[in-house]
């Protein structure tokens, strides 16, 4: 008996802003699937609602969470042997490695699978001015805990200033994280959504150099250059560069928001960081 599946999974991009960021190819496809979920948790639409989605798409989206995602993902592959099952992800899809393993889960299923792409973080950040090949190895930031205090952070940022390299820094988002100090009689309880600013990321930053002391002072410190941005992609996106010092007390506004460390300039990418500037003597002529 041939087990081989007539459904397949498509994993579409939905770009950084609003409901008509999605391409022409992918919506064309989510319209014909079978069953639709929105990936809910390691990004979020800056401008649009879940039902501003559906409306557009004129199809029933099911929220995807952690859980489901990271669990095993039955809900989503067991009807794909069989059916259309469209997998939004905003950005990109391949822009987590989350979803990598969804496509190792399909294959190993015997799952057929197609990518669409679109814009994300990774692309857009050249809206900064800074220039894509010259940025070295993305780094994550997450929230610091009272017990929990991890610093490899900036010791990666280090090491690709180090080589003149511009660091992006993805900034944390925590959607429905299990509260486990609140756990009644085995029923879940979840914190609050809480999205990282650029002020935040700054402040755990400088709070570790001066941990650090002198160590590496001379290529990151509160007065090295970076570039704060907040909404990218959206028609309320805010760019603003400046040392650290100077970002860590302006106000970006509502999420999301990204961090750039600045590494060697051009003198293009320095008149482009001049006029995103809080202060332009700060930005070297070059």
């Amino acid at each position: 008996v041939s087990t081989q599946s007539t459904g397949m999974l498509y994993l579409v991009g939905l770009g950084l802003g609003d409901v008509k960021d999605i391409t022409v190819k992918g919506l064309e496809v989510v319209r014909t699937c079978d069953q639709v979920f929105l990936e809910a948790y390691t990004s979020l639409l800056i401008s649009s609602e879940t039902s501003e989605l559906e409306s557009y798409y004129n199809k029933k989206i099911q929220i995807a969470d952690r859980e489901v995602v990271e669990s095993g993902c039955e809900c989503i592959l067991g009807p794909a042997k069989e059916q259309n099952i469209a997998f939004l992800v905003v950005g990109d899809p391949l822009g987590a490695t989350t979803h990598t393993d969804l496509i190792l889960r399909a294959v190993e299923r015997d799952i057929p699978y197609k990518v669409i792409h679109n814009a994300s973080i990774m692309n857009a950040i050249a809206s900064t001015g800074l220039q894509l090949y010259n940025f070295g190895e993305t780094v994550s930031i997450c929230f610091w805990k009272e017990n929990w205090r991890p610093t490899s952070f900036v010791d990666k940022i280090i090491a690709n200033l180090k080589r003149g390299l511009h660091v992006l820094c993805l900034l944390d988002i925590r959607v429905k994280e299990i509260d486990w100090t609140k756990m009644v009689r085995g029923q879940k309880v979840y914190e609050p959504p809480q999205y990282m600013s650029v002020n935040t990321a700054v402040q755990q930053i400088l709070e570790h150099l001066k941990e650090r002391g002198a160590e590496d002072g001379d290529v990151l410190s509160e007065d090295s250059l970076a570039v704060g941005v907040a909404r990218l992609g959206s028609d309320k996106q805010t760019i603003i560069s400046g040392t650290l010092r100077q970002l860590a007390d302006t106000e970006f506004g509502e999420p999301l928001h990204s961090l750039c460390i600045v590494g060697k300039l051009h003198a293009l990418e320095a008149d482009m960081l001049r006029h995103f500037a809080v202060d332009k003597s700060v930005i070297p002529v070059l």
